[in-house]
């Protein structure tokens, strides 16, 4: 930090950090709460707008350039922001016409938003209100399965999820990993990178 002309001594939050992520695989950064698990996946994604940032992050060899990384990556957060006034299907047709390119057609846009409702298994529910968290809303595990599928439509190269399984029972778990596993049928994370946090237990 010091090169970046900062003379006092600052708190490090990464440091000696390496690694790589091969595309079309699973990656998984799994460690207890507060070691900087979700620290490095927003400097990572570009999401870090605060403090210095020094070291270098590279796509398929060349140097990254968020311009264009905010273009072909998605992230889901762990707090699940929806609009409460809005149905699922109509969630994921926002963020599909907003985000997909504009070469594509509106007809593979429908099959494409439709084959994602249909992989977080959220079809029986497309009509339904996003609602407010704990008043009338969807359940946890559901609105989880809605953040996944809103980027998911968006065709990302790259995704990001922070703990995306925390607060879900097996099933709903399962469900969500298979989305990662599985992406849809002509997204471009089948050949492209899945980086996600995972809490993991201390022993006892």
């Amino acid at each position: 930090m010091k090169s970046q002309g900062v003379l006092e001594d600052k708190l490090e939050l990464l440091k000696g950090v390496s690694g790589a992520s091969r595309p079309g695989v699973l990656t998984a950064l799994m460690s207890v709460s507060g070691a900087g698990k979700t620290t490095l996946m927003d400097v990572l994604a570009g999401r870090k707008t605060g403090g210095y940032i020094e070291g270098n992050i590279s796509i398929s060899g060349y140097p990254k350039k968020q311009e264009t990384f905010a273009q072909i990556s998605g992230y889901c957060e762990q707090n699940d922001i929806h609009s409460p006034y809005v149905t699922i299907h109509e969630s994921l047709l926002y963020s599909g016409w907003l985000r997909l390119s504009p070469d594509v057609d509106a007809k593979t846009k429908m099959m494409f938003i439709e084959e994602v409702m249909e992989l977080v298994e959220l079809t029986p529910l497309r009509d339904a209100l996003v609602g407010l968290p704990g008043v009338n809303s969807l359940s946890t595990e559901q609105r989880k399965r809605l953040t996944i599928a809103v980027e998911l439509v968006a065709n990302p190269s790259i995704i990001f999820m922070d703990e995306p399984t925390s607060g879900l029972d097996a099933r709903a778990a399962a469900i969500v990993m298979r989305t990662r596993t599985h992406p849809p049928t002509h997204a471009r994370t089948h050949r492209g990178s899945r980086i996600k946090t995972i809490h993991q237990h201390k022993f006892k």
